[in-house]
């Protein structure tokens, strides 16, 4: 299980890898398709990627709640067996 400093220092880095963007710009108030002008595909990969990290399941459901940085990292948080 990650702590939260873990998921707040892993999620930039998944975000970097999969839509690239720069980790400065990637802040816990950033919105996805707004601030870091990420497209659903690459989010849908950015969420994958995320299960495969922290071990949690993120329903496609769920993608259009998941808004911020802080949303994701909060899902994960509290999602992680």
């Amino acid at each position: 299980m990650a702590t939260l400093a873990e998921i707040r220092s892993e999620l930039p880095k998944i975000i970097r890898d999969v839509a690239g963007v720069p980790i400065e710009d990637i802040q816990p108030d950033r919105t996805f398709t707004g601030d870091l002008d990420i497209d659903s595909l690459s989010m849908v990969e950015i969420l994958v990627a995320c299960e495969e990290q922290f071990g949690v399941k993120i329903p496609d459901e769920q993608l259009k709640q998941l808004t911020t940085v802080d949303d994701v990292v909060a899902y994960i948080e509290r999602s992680q067996p």
